[in-house]
């Protein structure tokens, strides 16, 4: 009975010894991780460089060669111009997986020119949203535009202890609606929305841009 238990105990040691091995995603093992969603470096210009990428000069096929081929589409709710956008359903921020959507910096007359050249329209989930394939002569020029914003979506679930513990405390913090709210970090030029229904949302911009994240949300709350 003693040879069973000890040989229930080796195996048990070796099924669960990778689990105790295996590293958080700050990489317990020594070796430094980077392009974590938390890694966000400050330019003195303004910029930023997050998830191994420096909003305002990377461009969308730097994108494509961090994470991956992605889907390339214009995206446009009704009675908007739209964005051009680069989708990745799965990435890898560091050791954090999650989903990825990177919009680029085009001026309005590229993007509507753009836009009516796109060979296939489609609905999003959403209903109401459209979803338009560039023309092949607009992939090259498309790909070659600088990174506006991105937003990730991680598949861990981060709550509010966490967020501070990695982030830091927010600058302020703004509630949109019953279950969401959104802390925001100007000088990294980060907004986090929490929404209690659903995963949480972290949105990059370059810290000079940090306007276009917080002005919609200040009017919106006057509304309220």
């Amino acid at each position: 009975m003693k040879l069973f238990f000890a040989a229930l105990a080796v195996i048990i040691a070796i099924l669960f010894a990778p689990m105790l091995l295996s590293p958080s995603p700050d990489n317990q093992t020594g070796e430094p991780v980077s392009g974590l969603p938390w890694q966000i470096e400050v330019l003195a210009d303004g910029q930023s460089r997050v998830l191994d990428l420096t909003l305002g000069t990377s461009t969308l096929e730097d994108a494509r060669v961090r994470f991956g081929e992605g889907e390339l589409a214009i995206v446009a709710a009704p009675d908007e111009a739209g964005s051009l956008e680069l989708y990745f359903d799965t990435v890898t921020a560091g050791a954090v997986t999650g989903k990825l959507l990177v919009t680029a910096d085009v001026a309005a007359d590229t993007l509507a020119a753009m836009r009516k050249r796109t060979t296939k329209t489609e609905y999003m989930e959403s209903g109401a949203t459209k979803k338009s394939t560039l023309a092949k002569q607009d992939v090259a020029p498309a790909l070659a535009a600088p990174i506006r914003s991105l937003a990730f979506i991680p598949s861990i679930n981060l709550d509010e202890t966490m967020i501070v513990q990695r982030f830091g405390e927010p600058a302020s913090r703004h509630r949109t609606s019953e279950q969401i709210e959104h802390l925001l970090y100007p000088e990294r030029g980060l907004d986090i929305l929490l929404d209690s229904d659903k995963k949480e949302l972290l949105q990059y911009v370059a810290p000079r841009d940090f306007v276009s994240l917080s002005e919609p949300l200040k009017s919106r709350e006057k509304k309220q």
